[in-house]
């Protein structure tokens, strides 16, 4: 799977970009809440203007004193240790299961 991104605007204290994916809120919706969670972001959202005829653009706006560029790689790291720990507690759950049903 191929996901396309597109930077709208990155300045000081905000980062635009779209994201050109199939799938148009999961990967948004999770990159905005993450960002709400960090220190001195004061706004984090993605806007579909039409779901059959347009993508996601996320927006990170931060007060100044943080880089939204940063926030973004921090939160980008942080959904890759949230997915990792997802799968290892997942792939644990498969095998309590596979061995009660012996």
């Amino acid at each position: 799977m191929v996901i396309n991104v597109e930077l709208k605007k990155l300045t000081d204290r905000e980062i635009r970009f779209v994201i050109y994916d199939d799938d148009k809120h999961s990967l948004p919706n999770l990159i905005t809440k993450l960002a709400l969670k960090k220190p001195d972001v004061i706004y984090s959202a993605y806007i579909l203007e039409h779901p059959m005829t347009s993508y996601p653009e996320v927006v990170i706006l931060t007060n100044g004193l943080r880089n939204p560029l940063e926030v973004l790689e921090e939160v980008i790291n942080e959904a890759k240790k949230l997915i990792e720990d997802f799968s290892a507690r997942f792939e644990e759950a498969l095998n309590h299961a596979a061995k009660k049903g012996k």
